[in-house]
């Protein structure tokens, strides 16, 4: 476990950088911008992240978000309960996850209508030769062919939203790392939250492929763009209100009880 607390101690460290709390959103857009620039420059080689079968695409973007409720869900009570036992504090600031599932299902639902709505059905990936008889994407799909629409590129939406969601609800292990909760229990918190950083990582990772080697310039920047919204309407604007889920604990346990 000593290994474990140094690797915590190092991820704490990086995230309680103002600068780096501060810029991470903006790093997204600049990813963005960047790798479209050299995809249409074709500057950067094939590889085994350029297919969309790649292992960690398959098995972990396209279940994004399910993997990031599968761990920030027990990392969100546990801290939580940690700062206050209260069931009203505890449910207020779990439907922050419902919310941003909410987002999440609304914003995806809409790029597929949106990729519906403005696509045509076409013979071959050249688009040179139309098929007028199949009017929605699942149809012309199932016809072995290729539908061609404005095509809002969810993973940049998914993996930024998800990175900065994750971001803001493991800020408490700042303090929790040094209170005295149980040991069980900073055992667990520890995993949860290396595992929380580590999703992060692969994320960004991720994040930066979709961008060098799918979609369009416009396609991805809208995503991208519409996460970083999603993210700053809720966690810096509607947050910040009494009725709303509240921001993650700002404070250490034992200061908590001082102003409870």
């Amino acid at each position: 476990m000593a290994a474990m607390g140094v690797i915590v101690d190092q991820f704490v460290a990086l995230w309680t950088i103002p600068t780096i709390r501060r810029n991470f959103p903006w790093t997204f857009l600049i990813i963005s911008g960047v790798g479209s620039i050299l995809k249409e420059l074709e500057l950067v080689p094939q590889t085994y992240f350029s297919s969309s079968r790649n292992f960690l695409n398959v098995f972990f973007v396209k279940l994004s978000w399910g993997w990031t409720l599968l761990l920030l869900t027990p990392f969100l009570l546990l801290s939580n309960s940690s700062f206050s036992s209260s069931v009203s504090f505890l449910s207020r600031r779990l439907s922050s996850l419902a919310v941003a599932t909410l987002i999440w299902y609304v914003c995806t639902e809409t790029f597929f209508y949106i990729e519906d709505a403005t696509g045509s059905c076409y013979e071959n990936s050249t688009f040179s030769v139309m098929k007028t008889e199949f009017v929605s994407k699942a149809t012309c799909r199932q016809a072995g062919f290729h539908w061609h629409g404005f095509d809002i590129s969810g993973h940049s939406f998914i993996l930024a939203y998800s990175s900065l969601l994750i971001m803001e609800e493991t800020a408490p292990m700042a303090f929790l790392r040094t209170s005295n909760l149980s040991a069980h229990l900073i055992a667990v918190l520890s995993l949860l939250y290396v595992a929380l950083n580590l999703i992060i990582l692969l994320w960004v990772w991720m994040f930066a492929c979709t961008s060098v080697y799918f979609h369009d310039l416009s396609h991805k920047l809208l995503g991208t763009m519409l996460g970083l919204l999603a993210w700053y309407l809720t966690y810096r604007v509607w947050y910040l209100k009494p009725l709303s889920p509240g921001l993650p604990p700002q404070r250490h346990p034992k200061e908590q009880k001082q102003h409870a």
